[in-house]
């Protein structure tokens, strides 16, 4: 079950507030030559979504902790398809055990006695062909601009952690080993939303800690 179904507020925090400052922060970034509001929520859409480039929202709650990941297949993986071969597979089973285990992601200060609780990883990576060939033509008989629209969306993970922390008043920095992991990403995006505020900032393999 994911966990914004049990976090509503975080949440509603990650999705409105955070992703609010994030995208403004983009829209400064890229260029400015998108017309009118008509574009507004497709150049967000897009924005969201650039090689290289993992966005990380993290929203603090009391005594709780969620982390939000969105990041390109091609970061992940190498790929932003279903697996081709066996080695592909491979490589998906391997990510996808990986961003299970965010002890292996993130690194949170000892004293701010933080326990991981639980994990949802997803991704779009699939073959629809392989569990829906019964009625995979009667999709593009009868839905075939929205199946064509599925098909071209980019392949991405999604990852959402939570901890409880005991000791929340001494979490004043994460750092993060994403870029060990899966080193085809160049740059990841951090939006915290906790009780000092919020912040933003840009990590890299050579500079992987937020301070709080």
């Amino acid at each position: 079950m994911p966990i914004c179904n049990k976090k509503t507020l975080l949440c509603l925090a990650i999705s409105g507030s955070l992703f609010s400052v994030s995208y403004a922060a983009n829209a400064n970034d890229h260029h400015d030559h998108h017309d009118g509001e008509h574009h507004e929520s497709e150049h967000r859409h897009h924005d969201a979504h650039v090689h290289g480039v993992v966005e990380t929202n993290i929203a603090q709650d009391g005594d709780h902790l969620l982390f939000e990941i969105t990041a390109p297949g091609a970061d992940v993986v190498g790929f932003e398809h279903a697996p081709k071969d066996d080695a592909q597979k491979q490589v998906l089973a391997n990510a996808v055990k990986t961003l299970n285990n965010p002890n292996l992601i993130f690194t949170l200060p000892e004293n701010a006695k933080c326990t991981f609780e639980e994990a949802h990883v997803s991704h779009n990576l699939v073959n629809h062909n392989d569990h829906d060939d019964h009625d995979h033509d009667h999709d593009h008989d009868h839905h075939d601009g929205e199946h064509h629209k599925e098909h071209g969306k980019h392949g991405e993970f999604s990852a959402q952690y939570e901890y409880h922390c005991e000791a929340i008043s001494n979490l004043d920095q994460i750092e993060t080993q994403w870029f060990t992991h899966f080193p085809h990403t160049h740059k990841m995006t951090i939006q915290y939303l906790g009780d000092a505020g919020q912040k933003a900032a840009s990590l890299t393999p050579k500079s992987s800690v937020i301070t709080l």
